[in-house]
């Protein structure tokens, strides 16, 4: 992972620098739900699908604003954020040092070409409760289902934020610099809903 000073204003803050993926370089994509119909044991449908699933879960571009700590990861090698800052009381950052003041509501491209700033209108951490920094697949899937560590949503609720919430599709449009995670959000919505429909079974382990 590198540094760069991005000049601020009179002052300057030191920003993580995105590591520049390979020209051409493309995110692998994700299965579409039919892809799983054939297997005919619910739960074992529903596993595989969910297993579909964290190839975006399970994808730095999530799990780094999902961290164990109170400090968010950047970057595919997933390293402390370099700026020294800290989740604060609602995930936003800390009193005078809140994420909204260097991540704006857009990505913002290097002008030397190197990568970007991301950004968005609510750039924030997921609480502690949603960490997955460090857990399994199995472990973060029971984690999403229940509704004592997931923000009180129901599953119906858990498939809407998959596939309609702004701050989760920018995982897919992630800036100069950034793998995106792999198919798409309409796709991962799709799974979503075919999991729940499956019954929901979690990966063991």
């Amino acid at each position: 992972m590198k540094g760069g000073i991005i000049a601020l204003g009179a002052s300057a803050l030191l920003l993580p620098l995105a590591i520049a993926a390979a020209p051409g370089e493309k995110a692998e994509g994700l299965k579409p739900a039919s892809a799983f119909a054939g297997i005919a044991d619910k739960d074992a449908r529903a596993v595989a699908i969910f297993q579909e699933m964290g190839k975006v879960i399970q994808h730095p571009r999530c799990v780094n604003c999902h961290p164990r700590t109170d400090r968010p990861l950047s970057g595919d090698a997933q390293t402390p954020h370099i700026t020294p800052v800290t989740r604060g009381p609602d995930g936003h950052g800390a009193p005078g040092l809140e994420c909204a003041t260097c991540h704006g509501p857009s990505n913002v491209a290097f002008a030397n070409g190197t990568g970007s700033i991301p950004g968005h209108p609510d750039w924030h951490l997921a609480p502690k409760s949603m960490a997955w920094e460090g857990k399994s697949l199995g472990e973060i899937c029971e984690q999403i289902k229940d509704r004592k560590r997931n923000g009180g949503k129901s599953l119906a609720q858990i498939a809407e934020h998959h596939a309609k919430d702004g701050l989760v599709g920018w995982g897919w449009n992630p800036g100069p610099g950034r793998t995106p995670v792999p198919g798409t959000q309409a796709e991962f919505g799709e799974l979503t809903r075919a999991w729940i429909a499956a019954g929901a079974k979690c990966p063991a382990g």
